[in-house]
């Protein structure tokens, strides 16, 4: 028991703090630039959407006004049969070569974006949302990227604000993420882009998916055919926390288990002897971070098993306490001003959505229905100009 303690215990350290450190190393000595100049490639930007009505002709005029050469972008709003509204907001900028791709029936986000994608025109097309707002120039940083021919796809670095569009507090384990995918990058490849905004070569979506995650797919895609995929520090997808614990643990639970779905159907990837630094990055990232909560079980029960021990008795109580603290920040929200109880409370949550999602899997749930999260519009004035 002591040993599959120290293991477990291990794992999650490496998992959270040794992996990112390793990559850190590993890329000094073995790192791989990305080569950037400025091209204009055709680019196609399909923008899914489901009953947003409310943020959707906010997003297409900030879209129209993304700085890129005129004739070279086209815009398609997929909507995943929305019946509020959304599609005739869509077709008033038909004029503006606005298209709408509408699904019959609702059938989920990637069946959608699949539907916008068979006729996209574009060589690269960018996947967004409709909460998801960008700055000005980002579409030529992220097209400076696929200059490099080993470049596959390039996800955008998300930064949560509140409605004013001011950062916010609640980006901790964001900002680590980010942390993570920036050493990923310059190690070798991410092994997921973000949902809310990420570009790929349009050859790779070949094999598209109508149920499984296109944002962790594209990756997968990208590795399968020898390209990267990196995240690009310099572009920036902002969009609003949610303010409700229910609907952001809710969110993971979707999260998790859609990504766990699209793990466990790509687990040939994980060979080093075919994949290499990526099916490395691939276990210590996803699959070792998917099974975390286990270790996790497994150490405060072995600790607590072994309390006749001093050492481990003051170990059980050190995790009981740390689990306690999260779930008191769960139910006394007012707790987290405390940045300790703030951090106790989403690593805890966190654990649990896993876990949650874990159990959907076993029992054969898949999340192929896609209910975006309600989060507010960014009120913020950008003033980002017009197409060139």
């Amino acid at each position: 028991m002591k040993i599959l303690f120290w293991v477990s215990m291990s794992l999650v350290v490496y998992a959270y703090l040794g992996y990112p450190l390793v990559l850190w190393a590993l890329a000094k000595f073995r790192g791989r630039d990305v080569l950037k100049r400025e091209i204009s490639p055709p680019v196609s930007i399909i923008i899914a959407a489901r009953n947003e009505a409310d943020k959707i002709r906010h997003k297409i005029e900030h879209t129209l006004a993304l700085a890129y050469p005129k004739g070279q972008l086209e815009v398609v709003v997929a909507s995943d049969a929305s019946d509020d509204g959304t599609d005739d907001i869509v077709k008033e900028y038909a004029s503006r070569a606005v298209r709408l791709v509408r699904a019959s029936q609702r059938r989920g986000k990637e069946y959608a974006q699949g539907l916008a994608m068979a006729m996209a025109k574009g060589d690269v097309v960018v996947f967004t949302d409709a909460a998801t707002i960008l700055e000005p120039d980002a579409l030529r940083r992220l097209m400076k990227n696929f200059s490099d021919p080993t470049i596959g796809a390039v996800s955008t670095e998300d930064v949560l604000v509140d409605a004013l569009g001011n950062p916010t507090a609640e980006g901790l384990y964001v900002k680590y993420e980010m942390w993570v995918r920036r050493l990923e990058s310059r190690f070798h490849s991410l092994v997921g882009l973000s949902g809310s905004c990420f570009a790929i070569r349009k050859e790779l979506c070949s094999a598209w998916s109508p149920t499984l995650a296109s944002d962790f797919m594209g990756a997968l895609h990208a590795a399968r055919r020898g390209y990267r995929s990196i995240a690009d520090p310099s572009v920036r997808g902002k969009f609003v926390a949610l303010t409700s614990a229910q609907a952001e643990m809710r969110r993971k639970v979707r999260t998790f288990l859609r990504g766990i779905t699209v793990l466990m159907a790509n687990l040939d990837l994980l060979n080093p002897f075919r994949y290499g630094r990526f099916a490395f990055q691939l276990a210590s990232h996803k699959l070792l971070r998917f099974v975390v909560p286990f270790l996790l079980l497994t150490a405060l029960t072995t600790s607590g098993l072994l309390g006749g021990d001093p050492m481990f008795y003051g170990l059980f109580w050190m995790q009981a306490g740390f689990y306690l603290l999260g779930a008191a920040g769960g139910v006394l929200s007012p707790l987290q001003r405390n940045r300790m109880v703030r951090v106790a409370y989403y690593f805890t949550m966190v654990q649990w959505a896993m876990l949650v999602a874990w159990g959907k899997y076993a029992l054969g749930h898949k999340q192929v229905m896609w209910e975006p999260s309600k989060r507010r519009e960014i009120i913020a004035s950008d003033h980002a100009p017009r197409r060139s």
